[in-house]
């Protein structure tokens, strides 16, 4: 279990103090697993990710950039539910399960810390509105822990057999054990929020049974989702070809690591989810690439940006086509720091701009970007200790490549990059993510290397982009 520990607040960067103090004002922080890594679980990427140094953040003002409109609904009526210390730890289960069950619109249900076990298949099936949502929060100081007495089912399963579920808050509890940690089938307008889940059985958090939308994933730790047979994903979402797509959602402020087992994505969402925004997670220590998107099937492109990700056994970021890819730092892979190839689609209108990519292999693996339509590269920090920094294998033709920096050799474009003078161009940068300060040094070949064309409003931090346009995930001025 996590215990509150004291906040340590980086130094502050621009905005990024004013927007840290509004987004964890009243939140509790935590301690996680025995590790080096200190959390503050609703502000890992405020941290810098992957080892505390630098961050993301967001400029666009209060939370309520990543929060449902309806989350700030006054309840109706408020239940405490508090743990039996008399009754087993299934017994407890039992009776949390009941009073979740029959919660009705505009009641807030807030659960006392202690352990419930819930014994056989657990289905949470409820309907709140826009203007009476139903909340399920941890009591003030407390961490309840929901778990299973076995690995044969779901921890918890939501909107599953024909049940939907509605207009639903979820926030600060636990979940371990089980088989997957949480399960969302028929679901919309549902927020999961300042959760804890690790050390399941097969998975973290999966949508991939059932069309979802207008989920709120927001502020959660999520590691050690699954056993070492297991996919072992931290977030699953959507499923392969289109088959279940997830859309108009939100994936953001959430810390997922330790992800292995046959694959260990961090954060996957499948061919066709569209209208997606993925945005500000520290994702690190995962098996397969720390986040993975396919295309939207020609539907409006997903939004990936101010991400922190370090240290993938595969490619750090692999991203199909129909999104845009902006202020991302991408740190140590075993593959590539970002790869973009057709999957199960074709990689189309893709725009990668303003990312930060080190790696001691390949920088960014562009396979399949020769003669496709809506292709932009543009602006990136691209540095490779041992391989190519940019690869175009199969040419750039039609290609939009401009304003990057590149430390390696490049393939396949003969055009649009400057050539950077190796990590001391960056604060304090290691190949192997220990150190992801990529601010950039005084006098960095990062500075005024971009094309401002190309250039977005703020950066990773959310600071404003001012002066001449720099090139990667952070600006200088």
């Amino acid at each position: 279990m996590c215990n509150p520990v004291s906040v340590r607040v980086a130094p502050p960067r621009g905005r990024l103090y004013d927007v840290f103090m509004s987004r964890t004002a009243g939140l509790t922080p935590r301690t996680c697993r025995a590790s080096s890594l200190s959390v503050f679980v609703v502000s890992a990427a405020f941290f810098g990710g992957c080892s505390g140094d630098g961050g993301g953040a967001s400029s666009e003002g209060p939370p309520q950039a990543y929060f449902p409109t309806w989350g700030d609904v006054a309840p109706t009526d408020v239940i405490t539910h508090d743990h039996n210390g008399s009754l087993s730890d299934i017994e407890n289960g039992t009776l949390l399960k009941d009073a979740i069950a029959a919660l009705t619109p505009g009641q807030r249900l807030e659960i006392g810390a202690g352990t419930y076990s819930v014994a056989g298949n657990w289905n949470l099936a409820l309907q709140g509105t826009a203007d009476a949502p139903i909340w399920i929060v941890a009591q003030d100081g407390a961490q309840p822990v929901i778990t299973k007495p076995d690995a044969l089912n779901n921890v918890v399963n939501i909107g599953d057999a024909g049940q939907p579920t509605r207009y639903v808050v979820i926030r600060g509890l636990e979940f371990t054990g089980g088989s997957v940690l949480m399960r969302i089938y028929d679901c919309a307008y549902l927020w999961v929020d300042q959760c804890y889940l690790h050390d399941g059985g097969a998975g973290g958090l999966t949508a991939n049974a059932v069309d979802t939308h207008h989920l709120y994933i927001t502020r959660n730790e999520i590691h050690d989702p699954g056993g070492p047979s297991s996919s072992n994903e931290g977030m699953y979402l959507g499923a392969n070809y289109g088959a279940v797509v997830m859309h108009t959602s939100v994936v953001a402020l959430n810390h997922v690591h330790d992800c292995y087992g046959t694959q260990g994505d961090g954060i996957e969402l499948k061919q066709g989810s569209y209208n997606n925004l993925i945005a500000e997670n520290n994702v690190h220590d995962t098996g397969y690439p720390c986040i993975i998107a396919y295309g939207t099937g020609g539907l409006p492109p997903n939004i990936i940006e101010r991400n922190t990700c370090c240290r993938s056994d595969d490619n750090v970021m692999q991203v199909q086509g129909e999104a845009v890819v902006r202020n991302n730092l991408l740190v140590a892979g075993a593959g590539s720091a970002f790869s973009s190839v057709d999957h199960q689609d074709t990689t189309v209108n893709l725009v990668v701009v303003n990312n930060t990519m080190v790696n001691a292999g390949y920088g960014a693996n562009l396979s399949d970007w020769n003669g496709r339509a809506g292709m932009v590269f543009a602006n990136n920090a691209v540095y490779s200790r041992d391989s190519y920094s940019i690869r175009f294998p199969y040419g750039s033709t039609g290609v939009t490549v401009a304003g990057n920096v590149a430390y390696g050799p490049v393939m396949g474009v003969a055009g649009g990059y400057a050539s950077g003078a190796g990590l001391g161009d960056f604060v304090d940068v290691a190949w192997d993510a220990s150190a992801v300060d990529a601010t950039p040094a005084a006098a960095s070949a990062l500075a005024g290397a971009a094309d401002a064309a190309h250039e977005p409003v703020d950066d990773i931090t959310g600071a404003e982009r001012t002066g001449a346009p720099d090139a990667g995930a952070f600006d200088a001025d």
